[in-house]
């Protein structure tokens, strides 16, 4: 019996749909997601003049225990080159407040590594990831796998620190930032 897990491939020739006909590419996977609401995070990592980082939508638990993370960032970024030279990130859950952090960290703007920290405060838990202060939450992590696919990286983190703030979430959908803090029922 092999070590390796099994591997499933799925032939979807002959699927249709009864929505308009896209083509599969880039664009049209884009557009899809753009459906789909998602938290958003700041990936911080680095030291001192060092620290850099980029907003994801892309962060969620790999695994509850072990506490475990998953992250995906393109491979030709400075905040995967960072993650990958330091060993650690931290994933800052957004809260209400931090639109202008989230534009400064997806490089609206022009800033670049370090300068995205301006406006906010920073401390550390356990890794030596930067965390924002007054985030919703932070996940404090150190490297434990990364595996590479086509244009980025999947990043798994041990979870070493915790910080759970008091804000509730920030939202991007559609191109546009939405605050959830309430109960849909």
């Amino acid at each position: 019996m092999s070590d390796q897990p099994s591997v499933r491939t799925f032939d979807f020739k002959g699927i249709t749909n009864d929505g308009p006909d896209y083509q599969v590419n880039s664009d049209s996977l884009k557009c899809a997601l753009r459906r789909l609401g998602a938290g958003v995070s700041v990936i911080t990592t680095g030291e001192g003049e060092d620290r850099t980082g980029a907003t994801v939508t892309s962060a969620t638990a790999l695994s509850i225990v072990p506490p475990c993370m998953l992250v995906s960032l393109n491979r030709s970024s400075s905040t995967w080159r960072a993650v990958a030279r330091f060993g650690h990130f931290c994933v800052n859950i957004l809260g209400h407040a931090h639109e202008m952090l989230a534009d400064q960290f997806a490089g609206r703007g022009g800033l670049m590594g370090a300068e995205r920290y301006h406006g906010a405060e920073w401390t550390q838990l356990i890794s030596g990831a930067p965390v924002l202060e007054d985030a919703a939450a932070a996940i404090d992590c150190e490297v434990e796998e990364a595996i590479e696919r086509h244009s980025h990286v999947i990043v798994l983190g041990r979870v070493v620190g915790i910080s759970i703030g008091n804000d509730g979430s920030l939202v991007y959908r559609d191109g546009r930032y939405f605050a959830v803090s309430g109960v849909v029922r």
